[in-house]
């Protein structure tokens, strides 16, 4: 491949060829998110864009790959470009390019049903173990979480880091700082990003967790939720286990046109005190269920 082939990195990232490191950082984080697959369904040119914003930022990054390129504009993309093949999700492509692990319990390549989505699929659980001084509790806004944010914190022995957030983040979300505790320790960041409702935020979608009494779930109701935009009639169906999603369409988080989806995860519970003529019915409902094995 001549030069003549070799796209121009710094136009590429609409930057200069005297931009510094952050600069060049920033520039990657806003086309990466642009450009990246997971978020341009409709898009039959946005995979080959973001393998071209990839190699630019591999190789303007490594100092002696950059000046390779300018000396001889003659890098394939195969040696600079590990995603030339095939590309991540998003939450990968993060971990690897910006060293940034994320850990999180999310059901993001979940498919999602026109009414909802089956019992055995389960929304992303918040991660809430803190251990010592290795892990802070986080709180972001959902347009904080969406659009990426940074971080100012302060270690125990007075040592000042400065993190920034990946869009699209979620609740429950474990940032990992390499090296930055005391003895060169890793430090764990746990987003929280819930509304005072109960909301929980993840990348678009915002979850909510239900709970029903038994014969709300067994006989199906319709119930007021809370949502981003204020509260919905739910109608739930009859004989809706535990771990049912739900989804309420548009009802999530908005950005940049585009919409994420609400979902509604059932959790049935038992009432803490229970009435004789209440037990009597279970029992009886015992009874007939045992008829029918």
């Amino acid at each position: 491949m001549n030069s003549t082939n070799k796209p121009d990195y710094w136009s590429l990232l609409g930057l200069s060829p005297n931009s510094d490191q952050d600069q060049l950082k920033r520039a990657f984080r806003k086309e990466a998110r642009k450009w990246h697959p997971d978020l341009n369904g409709n898009n039959p040119h946005a995979e080959e864009r973001f393998k071209l914003v990839n190699e630019a930022y591999v190789v303007l990054s490594d100092l002696r790959k950059r000046e390779d390129w300018e000396e001889s504009k003659n890098i394939t993309r195969q040696s600079s470009d590990p995603y030339s093949h095939s590309f991540p999700d998003f939450d990968e492509y993060l971990e690897v390019i910006l060293g940034i692990t994320i850990q999180t319990e999310s059901t993001q390549n979940q498919e999602a049903y026109d009414n909802e989505w089956p019992a055995t699929a389960n929304p992303p659980s918040p991660l809430v173990e803190v251990s010592e001084d290795l892990e802070s509790i986080v709180e972001l806004t959902p347009e904080q979480a969406v659009q990426g944010t940074s971080v100012d914190l302060e270690l125990p022995d007075g040592t000042l880091v400065e993190a920034q957030t990946p869009p699209f983040a979620g609740d429950g979300w474990r940032l990992r700082l390499a090296g930055v505790a005391k003895g060169g320790r890793d430090h764990f960041l746990q987003l929280k990003v819930q509304t005072e409702e109960g909301l929980r935020i993840d990348g678009l979608r915002v979850f909510y967790r239900l709970e029903l009494f038994p014969p709300e779930a067994v006989l199906g109701c319709a119930i007021d939720i809370p949502t981003l935009s204020g509260p919905v009639t739910l109608q739930v169906p009859p004989r809706s286990s535990s771990g049912r999603l739900l989804r309420l369409r548009g009802r999530g988080i908005e950005f940049e046109g585009k919409k994420g989806d609400q979902l509604v995860e059932i959790v049935i519970v038992i009432p803490t005190e229970i009435g004789d003529s209440e037990n009597a019915l279970y029992k009886r409902l015992q009874e007939i269920s045992l008829d029918y094995d």
